[in-house]
C-alpha cells in the first residue's frame, strides 16, 4: 500500500490552494479530482470577483477569511502576474429605505475591518456613472476581478514545483481509520488504488457530503445537509457602460443579479439564485425577462437585444431556501473525532477570495 502525508479530495480553487500551501511543508501531497482537469465545477463557473468582506457577520469565518484572503490574493496575483484588476464596486440604493440599508452595511463593513468604503451621493454618481440609476451608493475600492483559470494554473504549478502531485479522473471510493492514520481507496480510470494517509482533507465542493459519508468512522450527525443553488449568468454584447462592478442591495440567499466585468472588460450579469435537486448547468432563455426586470432598476437604458444567455454555476450552500446566514463549515478532529480528517462543507462565496486564507487556516488546524 502506497503512503502519502496528505490526500486532498477535490481540485477546485480551495483544494489547489490548500495543496499549494501544504506541499511547501509535506513531502508527499496528493491532490485528486474526479473530473478531467482541475476546477471544472464551482471554481470555473462564478463571477470571478475578489470580494472586500463587507456583508458577513462579524467574526464569522466568511468575514475573517475573506478580508485576510483578499489581501493574500492581491499579493499573490502581483507576485505571479495573474491577470486581475482592482476595478472597485458600487453597492447601489434606489430609495430612502435602501439608503438606510447601505448605512447598516457601512457599519457592518467597519466591524469586519473593511474601512475603505466611500459614500457616493446621487450627483456624484450621475457625473461618474451616467448610465447608472441610483439615489446613493457605497464605493468599495478594494473589490476586484481575477482571471480564475490563470490563478488555478499558477497554484497547480506551485504544487508540482514543490513536489506535490495532482491526478485527475480519480474518484474517492472509501476510507477507514487505522493505527497508522486513514486507509483510503481511490478509483483512477478504472484502476483501484489503496493509500495509507496521515491526513485526508475533504474539499470536494458539491460532493463534500458524499465523500464524508464514504469515510466509515465519520459520524453521520456531523455531516450537514448541502443544497445545490444554481446561479445563471447573461453576457452583454458590446461596450460596457460601467467601469466598476454594480451590485444591488443583497437578497436573502445571494448578492442579487449584479453587473460584473472580467479582466478584459466584458460585462456580464448574474447570478440569480435557484435551488435545484440535481447538477444541471443549463441556462434557459426564459430567464431573460427576470434578468431584465432586475437589471433595469439600476441600468434603465439596457438594450434587451444585447443580453445573451451565457453560463451557470452551482454553489454548495449550507443554507436552504428562506434560511438565514450559514458560515463556512471547516471541521477537524475536535468536531467529529476522526483523527487525521478535515472536512470543508459549504464553501460558497466568498470561497474564491478566501482560498489562500482557507489554506492557511487548514494548515493551522493540522498544527493544533
Amino acid at each position: 500500500m502506497e503512503e502519502v502525508d496528505v490526500l486532498i479530495v477535490g481540485a477546485g480553487v480551495v483544494g489547489l490552494a490548500i495543496a499549494a500551501r501544504l506541499s511547501q511543508r509535506y513531502n508527499n501531497v496528493l491532490l485528486v479530482d474526479k473530473n478531467l482537469s482541475f476546477g471544472e465545477e464551482t471554481s470555473s463557473r462564478n463571477s470571478e470577483v475578489i470580494h472586500a468582506g463587507i456583508y458577513y457577520p462579524e467574526n464569522s469565518l466568511k468575514a475573517r477569511l475573506c478580508v485576510k484572503g483578499k489581501e493574500l490574493l492581491y499579493q499573490y496575483c502581483q507576485q505571479r502576474h495573474i491577470p486581475h484588476q482592482r476595478v472597485g464596486k458600487l453597492l447601489v440604493a434606489n430609495n430612502k429605505q435602501e439608503e438606510e440599508q447601505l448605512k447598516t452595511t457601512l457599519a457592518q463593513a467597519k466591524r469586519n475591518g473593511v474601512d475603505d468604503l466611500v459614500w457616493q451621493n446621487q450627483s456624484q454618481l450621475t457625473k461618474s456613472t451616467p448610465a447608472l440609476a441610483a439615489t446613493a451608493a457605497l464605493l468599495s475600492p478594494s473589490t476586484g476581478v481575477i482571471d480564475v483559470h490563470s490563478y488555478m494554473q499558477s497554484l497547480l504549478a506551485d504544487i508540482e514545483n514543490q513536489g506535490g502531485l495532482f491526478v485527475a479522473q480519480t474518484n474517492f471510493v472509501k476510507a477507514t481509520v487505522n493505527k497508522l492514520g486513514i486507509a483510503a481507496t481511490l478509483n483512477s480510470q478504472g484502476e483501484q488504488i489503496k493509500l495509507q494517509c496521515k491526513t485526508i482533507i475533504n474539499c470536494a465542493g458539491l460532493h463534500a457530503t458524499q465523500v464524508a459519508k464514504a469515510i466509515t468512522d465519520m459520524p453521520i450527525n456531523k455531516i450537514p445537509k448541502l443544497h445545490y443553488c444554481r446561479g445563471h449568468y447573461f453576457s452583454y454584447q458590446g461596450q460596457s457602460p460601467f467601469q466598476q462592478l454594480i451590485y444591488p442591495i443583497p437578497e436573502a440567499n445571494g448578492l442579487g443579479i449584479h453587473a460584473s466585468l472580467n479582466t478584459a472588460g466584458q460585462l456580464k450579469f448574474g447570478p440569480d439564485t435557484q435551488y435545484i435537486e440535481n447538477i444541471d448547468y443549463q441556462v434557459s432563455d426564459n430567464l431573460k425577462a427576470k434578468f431584465i426586470k432586475a437589471i433595469t432598476k439600476y441600468f434603465p437604458t439596457i438594450d434587451h437585444d444585447k443580453l445573451i444567455p451565457d453560463y451557470a454555476g452551482i454553489r454548495p450552500k449550507l443554507q436552504g431556501p428562506n434560511e438565514g446566514f450559514k458560515d463556512f463549515c471547516i471541521q477537524d478532529e475536535k468536531q467529529h473525532n476522526v483523527k487525521g480528517l478535515i472536512n470543508l462543507f459549504g464553501i460558497d462565496s466568498p470561497g474564491l477570495t478566501s482560498s489562500l486564507a482557507i489554506a492557511e487556516y487548514v494548515e493551522g488546524l493540522l498544527n493544533s
